[in-house]
């Protein structure tokens, strides 16, 4: 095969030299023919050109590296091999433009990258055209405030409920990445909730900090915004409205019980749930979204001690928005303690202070 003849003839020449710079015009001419000819080569051909490429990036500058991996990067049968010695180059400016752009690089591959290499390689991963779960995870986890602003606001970006909420955490106190967030389509509602809650208690404290005469006026009118907040997003939700037509009817039958909230919450059903404990506490619906995804456990304690819901169903309930296992394990063996003081008589008192703390500022009903 003449091709084949010419690139090892050339191959040879560039090697046995001790003149880097021929590697690297010979490199350049390479990528020239692979360019002009791609979509007509056959795998064999591929493969021989890898061969040729992924021996002659050993050892060339930088300049030449990057130059010759942005000319490869949005190629559909780029070489797999050197595709991969690119993405995998330490320096960002040779790995980024494939890291980016490649069709060629599977999510197994990306996330290795993501896992193992700088905040610039994560940088560059954070603005392909698509992101998956497995990708996304990583993403979140390893990288900086600039990466997880990125990949936020990618709208060809999925995200795991883990990835979600641990995004959804880093956002209380980054206002751009909370707006990313916030411009999600396909954020869930529940960390859609948990990051209004978390804004206001911040907005809250700053605000009284400045002037602490103001403070129970303050408390109030951010309370009041953000339950329109709530209401708007409520109101908007599909999936909120189908949950409340289904829980209603089983509430109205008198079906809706403890065995129910579990469904929900075996189905990841937020808004079920929210509206099932809502209905079962004649409480606003409002004041079980925030309960739900507040960090603090107290509110949920009480609420499933004084209308009867055992510590399985209760666990269930705090263990609903996921967290680190760790966290998880101590936090859980605290609550059960105080679920076990906790007297239901107790539980009653406060609830009916809830309720009436509820009725008081006017809040949104179930």
């Amino acid at each position: 095969m003449n091709l084949a003849n010419g690139l090892i003839d050339q191959l040879e020449i560039a090697l046995a030299s001790p003149e880097l710079s021929k590697r690297a015009e010979l490199l350049r001419q390479v990528a020239d023919l692979f360019v002009l000819g791609s979509g007509k080569f056959s795998d064999v051909q591929i493969d021989l050109f890898d061969g040729v490429m992924s021996t002659l990036l050993k050892n060339i500058e930088c300049t030449a590296r990057a130059t010759f991996g942005g000319r490869l990067s949005r190629l559909p049968d780029a070489p797999l091999r050197t595709i991969r010695l690119l993405a995998f180059d330490d320096a960002p400016e040779v790995a980024a433009p494939v890291l980016e752009h490649s069709p060629r690089l599977d999510e197994v591959t990306l996330a290795e990258n993501a896992r193992t290499k700088s905040q610039d390689h994560l940088l560059a991963i954070a603005g392909r055209s698509q992101l998956t779960e497995p990708v996304t995870d990583v993403l979140v986890e390893r990288g900086n405030s600039d990466v997880a602003v990125r990949t936020a606001g990618n709208g060809g970006a999925r995200f795991s409920v883990q990835g979600m909420s641990r995004l959804t955490g880093r956002a209380r106190d980054h206002g751009a990445l909370a707006i990313c967030i916030w411009a999600r389509p396909d954020i869930p509602r529940a960390s859609l909730l948990k990051l209004f809650v978390h804004a206001s208690e911040m907005v809250r404290r700053k605000l009284e900090a400045a002037d602490p005469r103001q403070a129970a006026l303050i408390r109030s009118a951010i309370a009041e915004s953000s339950d329109e907040l709530h209401t708007m997003a409520r109101a908007g939700s599909s999936e909120h409205a189908r949950a409340l037509a289904e829980v209603r009817s089983l509430h109205s039958g008198g079906q809706l019980d403890e065995a129910h909230v579990l469904d929900f919450i075996g189905e990841r059903s937020f808004d079920k749930t929210a509206v099932a404990l809502s209905l079962m506490s004649d409480l606003p619906i409002g004041a079980i979204e925030r309960a739900l995804v507040r960090s603090e456990p107290e509110q949920i304690l009480i609420l499933a001690k004084a209308i009867g819901l055992s510590w399985d169903t209760t666990k269930a309930i705090l263990t609903f928005q996921p967290g680190s296992p760790h966290e998880a394990k101590e936090r859980l063996e605290q609550c059960f303690a105080s679920f076990l003081r906790l007297k239901p008589n107790t539980a009653k008192a406060a609830l009916q202070f809830y309720r009436l703390r509820e009725r008081a500022g006017q809040g949104p009903a179930h």
